[in-house]
């Protein structure tokens, strides 16, 4: 399922997708809402992979990803592909220079956690985030930036966002922000949420 292409260069960007037990890629959350087409045409080395919606684990999940990057990069990761990426942070950290959470999927609400299927319940447990503890999330010592979802929607809660910035100390809060990317409405937001991410970097 995943790319075997290795990311050269510490420059280049690795984008990891969200979804949790469905049938989301990077295809749909990161190429057809134009944000790697953006991205390259800005310069940028772009790897946006696919990946496992229902890992055996959020650490295998990272682990995954982690083989395909030999050199230290910025990860930009959208809703539960925050999750993946934080905990490459925590478990492979020579290869994360930074990291850029997009729309952080909310761990805890029964009304969201009600959607996931019984095959992928084992990865609903965490604090803030699914798969990670907030003490995992307080030692995180790379730039973190953060983007909240606009509108707010159950799945992709404000006081997420709030308590990582909260708990990270080198976290950043980027503004103002946009629906996430599969959303029909995020279109006019695609410019914005390019020069954000720039602005991260």
């Amino acid at each position: 399922m995943h790319s075997s292409a290795e990311l050269p260069g510490a420059s280049a960007l690795l984008l990891i997708h969200g979804g949790l037990a469905e049938a989301m890629d990077a295809e749909r959350f990161w190429v057809v809402p134009g944000v790697v087409g953006a991205l390259r045409a800005s310069g940028h080395t772009v790897l946006a992979p696919d990946r496992d919606t229902a890992p055996t684990g959020w650490v295998a999940g990272a682990t995954d990803l982690a083989a395909l990057v030999e050199e230290p990069c910025a990860v930009v990761a959208g809703s539960n592909g925050v999750s993946i990426a934080v905990r490459m942070a925590v478990d492979h950290p020579a290869l994360v220079e930074k990291l850029v959470l997009l729309w952080p999927a909310t761990a805890g609400s029964a009304r969201a956690d009600s959607v996931v299927p019984g095959h992928a319940r084992h990865l609903l447990a965490g604090e803030t985030l699914r798969g990670v503890l907030d003490r995992e999330l307080a030692a995180l010592s790379v730039p973190v930036f953060v983007m909240a979802s606009e509108p707010e929607n159950v799945f992709h809660q404000h006081a997420t966002v709030d308590r990582i910035l909260d708990l990270v100390q080198n976290a950043t809060r980027l503004e103002p922000g946009t629906p996430e990317s599969p959303r029909p409405d995020f279109a006019p937001h695609l410019d914005h949420l390019i020069a954000s991410v720039e602005s991260a970097l």
